[in-house]
């Protein structure tokens, strides 16, 4: 019988370490975010992934135009997750352009909405990082779920959660909390197979 071995210690990075690593050029030419204190690598992207955020770039940017649309850029936790999280999402639209974001990153309550285009991170990207963007107050979260081909949309943080969360179909209209414009969910979607 094998005996249980406990896991093997691992370093766990604050966002400060990893800020001098960069400094330093030890990440030249790779592309991670910091997610409790671990360094996840950001893989290359599939066509329809990369497809996907353009089509929602361009719906977003028809209305809002491009100053205040982030593409793959990283943003500020909050609290205790602030020192070992540096969360990177594939688009994000800002409230307002301020000058100090030559500084630091935007504030997720300096945001209106944030989206993830999923496929091999589906899991991940409606826990973990769901509970990242409702603790720094992100006010609306979109997971566009490519194998599932469906948006799930997340609205009014709180704490660790947020209290609406639904799911919509390719079939289904939706629009940004407080916003006019809709958009069919198979619009921010690549062509079926």
């Amino acid at each position: 019988m094998l005996a249980m071995t406990p896991p093997l210690p691992r370093k766990r990075f604050t966002r400060v370490e990893v800020e001098r690593l960069l400094e330093s050029g030890v990440f030249d030419g790779q592309r991670f975010e910091l997610i409790d204190g671990d360094l996840i690598e950001k893989m290359g992207q599939k066509p329809p992934h990369s497809y996907t955020i353009h089509l929602v770039l361009n719906w977003l940017a028809s209305f809002l135009g491009t100053r205040v649309i982030r593409v793959q850029l990283s943003m500020e936790a909050s609290g205790d997750d602030r020192e070992r999280s540096v969360p990177e999402s594939d688009l994000a639209v800002l409230i307002e352009m301020k000058p100090e974001y030559q500084r630091r990153h935007p504030r997720g309550s300096e945001l209106r909405l944030v989206v993830e285009v999923s496929d091999s991170t589906r899991a991940f990207d409606l826990s973990r990082k769901a509970s990242l963007y409702a603790c720094a107050g992100v006010p609306e979260y979109w997971v566009l779920d490519l194998t599932r081909r469906m948006l799930v949309i997340h609205r009014q943080p709180d704490g660790e959660q947020y209290r609406h969360i639904r799911m919509f179909t390719e079939d289904e209209v939706v629009s940004m909390e407080d916003r006019e414009e809709r958009v069919k969910v198979a619009e921010l979607l690549p062509d079926r197979d």
